[in-house]
């Protein structure tokens, strides 16, 4: 170490050097990305072989993964055994979108922060009235990341609601309703919405509901607006303690108000990710 230190530093004749980035030991690299963000670490691999190599540690992205990868890879990489992969390909890897249960599911984390992402399809939930097409229909668009939304006509009775059981990582988590009212599609290569449906909404508002199976509970109100364009609607939070313990997490969309009909509605999907990544989705 010490004999090559001082070849970096004088040349032939005795002149001092500088010592250049390829001279820093990779282990040392290694150490030092470790504290960086993920994106981060991916740029300065670009700096030379040293850096390269150090940046496939694979300790640097234990690090960065879930605690419960494990179980995110069996759920949504079936075909990849943990074995095969280095820490970095299975970040990589978590960082796409992988579906699950029949495509009706999706996982990936955030590339920034290794956060948790889930999505739901309308496909996945329980709709009231979803097999009548005089209330429900099925329409395929590709402004749903499952190139399909559910579409309401009308109805008396309006009940969305699902639940899932997941290892969720120890963290904040919030819970988002994907719709939108008016139905949108393309004419001569430009968007359109229709909203000749959209009606009731005004009257009353929505009820989200949100629970976990260790007793977290929230409920909050909204009327539903912005014809034309997609909106996240808030359902609630939970936190989750414990990133190998099985949570079941039950969630709805009500409004159950007889005394109007309500419709033109699009339901496209629910999402649960960390409570800091609501922009990401």
């Amino acid at each position: 170490m010490g004999a090559s230190f001082s070849s970096c530093v004088c040349d032939g004749d005795g002149t001092p050097l500088r010592p250049r980035l390829g001279d820093i030991p990779e282990s040392c690299v290694a150490l030092v990305l470790m504290y960086l963000d993920p994106p981060d670490i991916c740029k300065l691999a670009r700096l030379n072989r040293v850096f390269r190599d150090a940046s496939s540690a694979d300790f640097i992205w234990e690090s960065k993964l879930p605690l419960n990868y494990k179980f995110i890879v069996e759920k949504a990489l079936k075909d990849v055994s943990v074995e095969e992969l280095g820490k970095r390909d299975i970040y990589a890897r978590l960082c796409r979108p992988n579906s699950f249960d029949n495509g009706t599911k999706e996982i990936w984390l955030d590339k920034r922060t290794g956060g948790v992402c889930l999505a739901i399809s309308s496909q996945a939930l329980r709709i009231t009235g979803i097999d009548d097409r005089r209330y429900w229909s099925r329409i395929s668009t590709e402004e749903s990341r499952f190139h399909t939304v559910a579409y309401l006509q009308q109805i008396w009775w309006l009940e969305v609601e699902d639940d899932v059981d997941f290892q969720f990582p120890p963290g904040k988590y919030s819970v988002f309703f994907r719709l939108q009212l008016g139905r949108s599609s393309k004419r001569l290569g430009r968007r359109v919405c229709k909203t000749d449906d959209i009606h009731g909404w005004d009257i009353k508002p929505v009820k989200f509901q949100l629970t976990t199976s260790d007793g977290q509970r929230a409920v909050s109100q909204s009327h539903l607006d912005n014809p034309g364009h997609w909106v996240l609607y808030h359902a609630g939070n939970f936190v989750s303690k414990s990133p190998n313990d099985l949570m079941k997490i039950k969630f709805s969309l009500t409004q159950i108000d007889c005394t109007h009909t309500k419709g033109g509605l699009c339901v496209d999907s629910v999402f649960i990710c960390n409570s800091d990544l609501k922009k990401e989705v």
